[in-house]
């Protein structure tokens, strides 16, 4: 098995900066770090819309994963923070969307608030291939 490591970077500044990737891959393993509902021009997208703001970050996510080589179908488990958990079906909808058949693990969370006040998700994933 291949145990080399491989960085995914998704261009945001807060990358070198903070010291992190979007994705890593070891081997099989790809874990994809809390992504945000960002855009390519730097400004949230779907502002005020969790569906919206959580349909971004899987689009974020999911590009990451196929630049390890991975796809969503290989997700094992995701996990959807919330600044505001009571509107997790909204966050729900978008992930039936990716996941109905692929039913990874899921866990919902409400946090106190993250980087940007905008952001009202953020998603984390975990992939193995194989």
């Amino acid at each position: 098995m291949d145990h080399v490591r491989q960085t995914v970077g998704s261009g945001s500044p807060l990358e070198p900066r903070i010291g992190f990737s979007r994705a890593v891959r070891k081997g099989a393993h790809v874990a994809v770090a809390g992504t945000a509902p960002i855009g390519d021009d730097g400004a949230t997208v779907g502002r005020g819309d969790v569906h919206a703001q959580t349909v971004r970050c899987l689009d974020i996510a999911d590009a990451a994963l196929k630049e390890t080589g991975a796809s969503l179908g290989d997700v094992v488990r995701t996990r959807i923070m919330l600044t505001d958990v009571t509107r997790w079906e909204e966050a729900a909808r978008a992930h039936g969307e990716r996941f109905a058949s692929v039913r990874p693990v899921c866990t919902f969370l409400e946090v106190s608030r993250f980087i940007d006040p905008e952001w009202l998700v953020e998603v984390e994933l975990d992939a193995i291939l194989g």
